[in-house]
């Protein structure tokens, strides 16, 4: 029965140790964006401490190995459990050593963690455990452990319960372990006692911070984005949160400004309108991500547009704005209109799948910050999008801005004519963001520039519009890098941008 127990425990240690990394490196991408890098950091740093741990382990003495399974399990379930919300409290109110703590805690996890399975193997030896077996029921649970959290985390756990709740989760999972194996071993342990007392007050902080994880991660954030928050929550691809100050509303997805609702008519307007006032003949329209609806607001106000289908990868995004009634209030109700239909899905695998032509196609994706949507500005992308282009139709692409990230934004630009479009760059100011750039895109070279509109507007008119298609000197035309999906060069060049503007 004992060496049931032990043998079923590395099922769990191992499932909170994975856990563990996982919530880390989801954790870093969220912050620092890069997802790959976020992850092989963490994924070598992790793995390299487990084996630091591993190699610890032999200096356990063989009458000490069960007492010191125990305590590393009380200590994995602390520091584990609040390994999640420590560090959204140091990124939001401390964000200098964030990745100082990130790595140092990452470390010390997984050396702890790499304890475990010799120690169990070691524990099971002494009970005069046929090697051969002990090494196949141990590996067997320990890799069956790594399958299920691996499933279970992206699917379940991280879009319901949040990255904080979770990693609360796994900690009392490791402390439920510990307290397990002291009463099963109650005369082989000394000071059963006092490491009883204390697991359960290790428990019981992590049972507290697991009730109030919501209210410690909605602190955090106000440290982090100073406004109200109105709206937050993490879905199974971002974490989305909405702030209130005064009349102004502003949504993050990981903790990057997406819009502010004082200035996005300039963004909005100067997306849509250079495309739908020069093809008055357009019915269909598809617009790529914009699930906040507010593209889809100024589409809407064109009478000849008989229906709009809008792809966004994330249901938990168009949702909010499809309910929420300030955020509706903001998008006119948009994304409930008769001529709309909204699908979730990802944009790549709907073109290919979709046979559909469009007369306008609006692509208003989050900025290139990491190899997942970076993918989504590569030439395939672009072939894809072409062919769902009409023969006369126009395309539009938020492309970045052509002022702090000019790699970026002429990379957008020799993409797109890598994939066999026209391209006509353009550029506006949207005091939110500053200088900010999209690439109107044909089949046919025969755009220009509209000297009016029909529609009514609060920013865009001839005048204004003549100048976004004029590039000053200090934003003017380079020569860029088509960004193909097995280098993806304008990930690479959209970091570098970017750092030089932090810098």
């Amino acid at each position: 029965m004992r060496d049931r127990t032990l043998v079923l425990s590395v099922l769990i240690v191992a499932s909170c140790g994975l856990g563990y990394e996982l919530i880390a490196g989801a954790l870093s991408s969220y912050l620092l964006g890069d997802s790959i890098l976020q992850f092989s950091s963490i994924i070598g740093c992790y793995l390299f401490a487990m084996g630091v741990g591993s190699w610890l382990s032999r200096y356990v003495k063989d009458e000490d190995v069960l007492t010191r399974f125990i305590d590393i399990e009380i200590l994995v379930g602390l520091l584990g459990g609040i390994s999640a919300a420590l560090l959204f409290v140091v990124f939001a109110w401390l964000s200098a050593p964030f990745r100082t703590a990130l790595y140092a805690l990452v470390f010390v996890i997984g050396m702890l963690v790499g304890m475990e399975i010799p120690l169990v193997m070691r524990i099971l030896n002494a009970r005069r455990a046929q090697f051969s077996d002990l090494v196949s029921r141990v590996l067997t649970f320990d890799y069956l452990g790594a399958l299920a959290v691996s499933l279970v985390f992206p699917l379940v756990l991280a879009p319901r319960l949040g990255l904080s709740r979770t990693g609360f989760l796994f900690g009392m999972l490791n402390v439920a372990v510990a307290l397990f194996t002291l009463r099963i071993f109650r005369d082989e342990v000394s000071r059963t006692t006092l490491r009883t007392l204390r697991a359960g007050m290790v428990l019981a902080v992590l049972t507290v911070g697991f009730a109030g994880s919501n209210y410690l991660t909605h602190w955090a954030e106000r440290g982090l984005f100073g406004d109200e928050i109105i709206h937050s929550e993490t879905t199974p691809y971002q974490r989305l949160v909405i702030t209130r100050w005064k009349d102004d509303l502003r949504l993050y997805i990981n903790g990057n400004l997406q819009f502010s609702s004082r200035d996005e008519h300039r963004y909005h307007e100067a997306l849509v309108h250079p495309v739908l006032q020069a093809l008055p003949w357009a019915r269909r329209v598809l617009v790529i991500g914009g699930g906040d609806g507010l593209a889809l607001r100024e589409i809407l106000k064109y009478r000849n547009i008989e229906h709009v289908t809008l792809v966004d990868l994330d249901p938990a995004m168009t949702t909010l704005f499809s309910r929420s009634e300030p955020l509706r209030a903001l998008n006119h109700g948009s994304l409930t209109d008769q001529r709309v239909t909204v699908v979730n899905a990802d944009a790549a695998q709907w073109l290919e799948q979709n046979q559909d032509s469009f007369d306008a196609i609006i692509v208003d994706l989050p900025d290139p910050s990491n190899f997942g949507l970076g993918k989504l500005y590569s030439v395939p992308m672009y072939r894809l999008m072409s062919r769902h282009l009409a023969e006369k139709g126009y395309a539009v692409v938020q492309s970045t801005s052509p002022y702090y990230a000019p790699r970026s934004f002429w990379d957008i630009d020799a993409t797109l004519r890598e994939a066999g479009l026209h391209t006509w760059p353009y550029h506006t100011y949207v005091p939110s963001f500053g200088e900010w750039g999209y690439i109107l895109v044909g089949k046919r070279n025969d755009y220009t520039p509209p000297t009016r509109y029909d529609v009514p507007m609060k920013f865009l008119d001839g005048d204004t519009t003549a100048l976004m298609f004029r590039f000053p000197a200090d934003m003017a035309p380079r020569q860029g890098e088509p960004n193909r999906l097995n280098e993806q060069t304008l990930v690479h060049d959209f970091e570098r941008d970017w750092r030089n503007v932090i810098r």
